[in-house]
């Protein structure tokens, strides 16, 4: 049994994936075994002129969820990503359920450190 949070811009499996994380829409959170699934709000973080990684790391950590699939993802939001325990996949986009399938599948790789800059 493992939670999941997806960067989506929409509460549906079918809203796209969001390519940021610190500042997407929102995350859909999904259990692996059951395909239960709720979507969790972010947009108290969109307007921060800093710290959106952080507090989004947050936002999903408070989830239970264990893995993170985003589009992109920068240095501090990948150190708190880390310092919870919580393991990043960079999707290539597409719907939410297609980034679940591609993990599920073993398409998608674990990052090995941020692939942005801060404040992009």
């Amino acid at each position: 049994m493992m939670k999941i949070a997806i960067s989506s811009t929409g509460p549906e499996l079918s809203s796209p994936m969001d390519v940021r994380f610190g500042r997407a829409a929102g995350f859909v959170i999904m259990e692996t075994d059951s395909g239960d699934f709720e979507y969790v709000d972010n947009e108290q973080n969109f307007t921060l002129p800093q710290g959106a990684g952080i507090q989004s790391a947050q936002n999903v950590a408070a989830t239970g969820a264990k893995v993170v699939i985003t589009g992109h993802a920068g240095p501090k939001a990948y150190k708190a990503l880390e310092h919870g325990g919580i393991a990043l996949y960079l999707g290539q986009g597409g719907t939410v359920q297609e980034a679940v399938d591609a993990f599920k599948a073993g398409m998608l790789e674990a990052a090995q450190g941020p692939d942005k800059e801060g404040h992009w």
